[in-house]
């Protein structure tokens, strides 16, 4: 297993920059944003794919430096009820996907994206509750109309280009747990999975580990984001984690994002390794850095800390002392 970072965390620095930084943190893979909500800072898509020169010398600024692509990710919704929206997120999907066939990635990360409550919405509407009856109804008209016709279209994309759709289970959006990502999945093909990130789980209540046990059961953990979550006891008892407040509110939030070690302990993230090694998952834990408390570079540096005690390096061999 290696460990790995998005590195919008440095959209402010250019791609040499980037790259130089990640090695000297002793990282060894990256994840590269190319447009939609992570936008494009260190790779432009059109240019690669119209270049294969161009492909090639970004592979070698990777290499070159002892590291790998581990995913292309382009966070956005693709089903938004506004027709400029979605064509801009659904172009850089459809982009991303042949990117990363021409570089040799095999995973393109992204959101399954939610749209309005009818043809004429104009935002999403994210539905959480089973009543008043008319939620189900849009909840109905969501997949049966949108979601699972869009997404069978890009499935024979991801096949035709070899690639996996990693999606991130996120609040907002259809696929935020388990159990709509699996009917997402069975609905669609075995190319729709996980980029699974902790992070946005805690506050819904669900345990992590839970989930990647049953997503790791399915073949449907292609990736995995580090990234934290604390729960602030004093404001969650008073006023649950459905919480939109500002994310700089964060004495006043009932969660916020912290970096790895600050939301739960060492402890819990070497279990976490040890149940992703159990469910044969061995490719990379990307860091994303997203802490209100600290700089980028001491977030990150913690993370790797946390990370390098956890993180499970070299096979397991032979039980020597019991048999198989």
């Amino acid at each position: 297993m290696k460990i790995g970072i998005f590195t919008a965390l440095f959209g402010d620095k250019n791609l040499h920059e980037t790259l130089d930084i990640v090695k000297a943190e002793g990282i060894e893979a990256v994840e590269f944003g190319a447009g939609a909500y992570p936008g494009n800072a260190h790779i432009h898509a059109d240019k690669l794919l119209e270049s294969k020169a161009a492909r090639d010398e970004l592979l070698k600024e990777v290499h070159s430096r002892g590291l790998m692509i581990s995913a292309i990710s382009c966070h956005g919704n693709p089903i938004h009820p506004i027709k400029e929206v979605a064509k801009a997120h659904h172009d850089a999907f459809r982009k991303a996907v042949e990117l990363a066939d021409a570089l040799d990635v095999r995973c393109v990360n992204g959101f399954s994206g939610c749209p309005g409550d009818g043809p004429d919405a104009v935002n999403p509407n994210w539905v959480t509750c089973a009543w008043p009856d008319e939620y189900r109804d849009i909840l109905k008209w969501q997949w049966d109309e949108v979601v699972v016709p869009y997404w069978k279209e890009q499935h024979a994309h991801l096949e035709k280009h070899n690639v996996n759709f990693c999606i991130e289970m996120h609040p907002g959006f259809v696929c935020y747990a388990n159990d709509n990502l699996l009917r997402l999945r069975h609905a669609v093909g075995k190319r729709i999975g996980a980029n699974f990130d902790p992070s946005h789980l805690w506050w819904q209540g669900i345990d992590p580990i839970a989930a990647v046990r049953e997503l790791g059961k399915e073949g449907a953990l292609f990736h995995v984001h580090a990234k934290d979550t604390r729960i602030d006891p004093y404001n969650s008892a008073r006023n649950g984690n459905l919480d939109t407040k500002s994310y700089g509110k964060i004495l006043d939030r009932s969660w916020v994002f912290r970096s790895v070690g600050y939301g739960h302990s060492e402890a819990w993230w070497k279990d976490f390794v040890s149940n992703l090694r159990m469910v044969g998952y061995d490719y990379v834990l990307s860091i994303e850095h997203e802490d209100g408390l600290m700089s980028p570079m001491e977030g990150l540096r913690k993370a790797v800390e946390c990370l390098k005690a956890a993180v499970i390096s070299e096979s397991a061999g032979e039980m020597f002392w019991a048999k198989d």
